[in-house]
């Protein structure tokens, strides 16, 4: 995308309804924007059908979820789960007999890792074999998903599978002076992708994050053909991060969180959408805003914009439960601190030459620098240590907020899609927010509760 196409109405659903089937692809897992999603599909009484991305035994074998973990999963998404181990990447795959990827990450050192290299025949290898599994693995889930759909039924496919980090220790340390390291620790992220290892993991972020978005499309299209066939509808949702438009100096402006080395592959999973859309499928990616989430917790920093969401309530006509929701921000800081103080140290971060260079669209995903990681995570710190919690923090209660809205954006304008690749900017989601809270000011703020 040369510029960020953002969303700029508030759609509602025209087309699910009672008895309509939401597909999530990806495991339900914790926080993340996929509950919002949910909870829209939920409301208007959709059946739920879910995945499993199985788990490994003992040997790193891949099975799929014994009776008790199919239970648990079930009842965390409130429907049914298709038992077939549907893990995406290669990282863990490899020729009978031969070494896994991440076998031979496991020999990486701290002290070589940048020159060591590695064998990438072997490696493209254990590439075609982990497709090749997911292919054939997701054909068994189709064939399952097609019993279960009646003719008449919309479908609604909702792609949440995004990651594809080895589990090899030498990147968890590296990964932790790059995301987290300040001053001695700062580690370049450019010095990683320039390395076998880096570029080893970039591909398999490609293949989780987007060319199962690929395969969900096509391995689908038995099912599309039968639906629409019948008069009913299918759409294609996935959730992308390009960075997002927040309030700076009193304009939205696009920034975003660096380095967030996924990025590659998230463009990737827009081209996905935008080469289904010129075929005629209704197949979007939404790029959605910075929340705290089990997965980006490793990002220190990522949640400062969330901050001005705070500001976008207030300019986008938020009334009594926009004020509400700064009060509550503003209980969660310690004595001696407000919220213009938090603002403060956003808005010297904000305005800071060191970070102008990180407001070029064009250069995403840019490499860190370390006077960019020195400012960031030293303003995460200092915000964080303002308040009277460490575990319950400003950026928790927003990214609640975030999620509830991206799901009702998301959920109503899929039901006619304005594009293969939307931006979901603070301005829409303060919009959202308000519209759906208006109401809301009576009896003590009852939907204050979100997180």
């Amino acid at each position: 995308m040369e510029n960020p196409v953002s969303l700029n109405r508030i759609a509602e659903n025209t087309v699910f309804r009672k008895g309509d089937v939401f597909v999530l692809f990806g495991e339900l897992f914790g926080r993340g924007y996929a509950t919002g999603l949910l909870d829209e599909a939920r409301r208007v009484g959709m059946e739920i059908i879910g995945i499993t991305v199985g788990r490994r035994d003992e040997n790193n074998a891949l099975r799929p979820l014994s009776a008790e973990e199919l239970a648990e999963a079930e009842a965390r998404l409130g429907g049914r789960i298709i038992n077939l181990p549907l893990m995406a990447g290669f990282d863990l795959d490899a020729p009978e007999g031969g070494e896994t990827p991440t076998d031979l990450l496991a020999k990486l050192t701290l002290e070589g890792w940048q020159d060591e290299t590695l064998d990438w025949d072997h490696i493209a290898k254990c590439r075609e074999i982990g497709t090749k599994r997911f292919k054939d693995t997701l054909a068994e889930v189709m064939t399952v998903l097609d019993g279960m759909i009646a003719n008449g039924r919309n479908v609604f496919f909702a792609h949440t599978m995004a990651g594809g980090i080895p589990k090899a220790k030498v990147f968890l340390v590296l990964a932790n002076r790059i995301y987290k390291g300040r001053g001695a620790r700062h580690m370049s992220s450019q010095a990683l992708l320039d390395s076998d290892l880096g570029k080893l993991i970039l591909q398999n972020f490609d293949e989780v994050t987007a060319y199962t978005f690929q395969h969900l499309i096509d391995c689908s299209a038995a099912i599309r053909e039968r639906i629409t066939a019948a008069g009913g509808q299918v759409r294609y949702t996935a959730y992308g991060y390009h960075g997002s438009a927040v309030l700076i100096d009193g304009n939205y402006r696009w920034q975003t969180y660096t380095n967030y080395t996924q990025g590659y592959a998230k463009m990737r999973l827009e081209n996905v959408a935008q080469a289904a859309w010129e075929k005629g499928i209704k197949a979007t990616v939404y790029n959605c805003p910075e929340i705290r989430t089990n997965s980006s917790d490793v990002f220190a920093g990522i949640e400062l914009p969330l901050i001005p969401l705070l500001l976008a309530l207030k300019q986008e006509n938020g009334g009594a439960w926009a004020d509400a929701q700064w009060q509550a921000c503003e209980a969660l800081l310690a004595d001696g601190y407000g919220l213009k103080d938090v603002f403060g140290k956003i808005a010297d971060m904000q305005a800071s030459p060191v970070m102008e260079p990180f407001y070029d669209f064009s250069a995403w995903p840019k490499a860190n620098s370390q006077e960019q990681a020195d400012l960031t995570i030293g303003t995460s710190n200092e915000i964080t240590q303002m308040h009277r919690d460490g575990k319950a923090l400003i950026s928790d209660h927003l990214s609640a907020l975030v999620v509830q809205a991206t799901g009702k954006l998301i959920f109503g304008e899929t039901s006619k899609p304005s594009g293969p690749v939307l931006w979901l900017n603070h301005d829409i989601v303060a919009r959202r927010l308000n519209e759906t809270h208006q109401d809301a000011v009576e009896d003590g703020f009852p939907e204050l509760e979100v997180a």
